[in-house]
């Protein structure tokens, strides 16, 4: 079975190394645009640094050298170029195989309607990671949550899942989730609150969690997206069992006081975590906030429910590709409402 690891960046080369290392019934090929990565992923193998510590001798390549057909390609990229990066694959997946994304926000839909409800897997991925040197990627979650949440968006998608599970199980545990929308939100719920509050104060998620009036927006931000997601008729899943809506939920001052103290012990495993929109940003590049809090934004106005720390947010980052501000603590005195 061959197997393609489409966008080997910070998490793609983990992921990479993992199955190269554990699924000896696999040809697994990593895939990056970086020249000076793909070079040194060949020459030296992929270095998984932080909270472990392996080489791994793995096959990567440009996307120029992609040849052949691939049973299952798991797609890591930025969705920014997702219309073209999915009809790229589009002739490198075989008629029977299926695309597994792992990107951000919700970007089954739009996949779906290039290559069919029949060939698309989505994931939720609740670990993170961060680039070093070329050929190396550092894992910033304890590894214990090498955890991954995995659905079919499309019933005609749902054969592919016992496959796709057996081969994410060489690297960590893997949730199928029966309620996969559901998903999704569990883990754009995280990743607008403490990926989007990291990149407005230019810190990780433990910063977010030990700055106090950080917290109080990451706070904010986790009940608008509930109350956005209960609009729309969602029901967020829980997160390694647990029932984060229940617990972060709040409309009494009680509620709201314990949600906020829960807060650094519900992010103790993954405060190393470095938003990549904030990676990008200091690289001067384009991030992925409209399709992580801007979801949030566009559901919010579609289900008629105000998202005022979002849509701040969102405006703040936009600033900051364009060259208006820069990730501070001093921006959260822009969330005074």
């Amino acid at each position: 079975m061959r197997v393609a690891v489409y966008g080997a960046g910070s998490l793609g080369t983990i992921l990479g190394a993992y199955l190269s290392r554990n699924a000896t019934d696999l040809t697994v090929h990593l895939f990056n645009r970086n020249t000076a990565h793909v070079a040194a992923l060949n020459k030296e193998g992929a270095h998984v640094t932080g909270l472990v510590d392996f080489t791994q001798r793995v096959q990567a390549f440009l996307p120029s050298e992609m040849e052949g057909q691939y049973d299952y390609i798991f797609l890591l990229t930025k969705q920014l170029e997702n219309d073209s990066v999915v009809r790229f694959l589009k002739d490198h997946l075989k008629a029977d195989g299926a695309l597994c994304t792992m990107q951000n926000g919700l970007p089954e839909p739009a996949i779906a309607g290039i290559l069919g409800k029949g060939r698309v897997l989505g994931c939720t991925i609740g670990w993170g990671a961060t680039m070093g040197k070329p050929g190396e990627s550092k894992l910033t979650s304890s590894p214990n949550a090498l955890v991954f949440g995995l659905g079919a968006p499309y019933e005609e998608a749902r054969h592919h899942i016992p496959v796709v599970k057996r081969i994410l199980e060489n690297m960590g545990t893997v949730n199928v989730e029966d309620n996969f929308i559901g998903a999704r939100w569990s883990k754009l719920l995280i990743n607008a609150s403490f990926s989007g509050m990291g990149t407005v104060i230019g810190g990780t998620f433990g910063d977010v969690c030990d700055n106090r009036q950080a917290r109080r927006c990451a706070q904010a931000v986790i009940k608008e997206c509930i109350d956005v997601s209960r609009a729309a008729g969602v029901t967020i899943a829980p997160v390694m069992g647990i029932d984060i809506a229940r617990l972060f939920d709040y409309r009494t001052r009680i509620k709201k006081a314990f949600s906020f103290m829960l807060i650094p012990i519900a992010m103790r495993r993954h405060r190393g975590i470095i938003p990549s929109m904030l990676v990008d940003i200091r690289k001067g590049r384009r991030c992925e906030v409209d399709a992580i809090v801007g979801s949030v934004c566009d559901e919010g106005r579609r289900v008629g429910v105000a998202t005022p720390y979002c849509d701040k947010m969102r405006s703040l980052i936009k600033g900051f590709e364009n060259g208006e501000g820069m990730p501070s603590a001093e921006n959260l005195g822009f969330f005074n409402f």
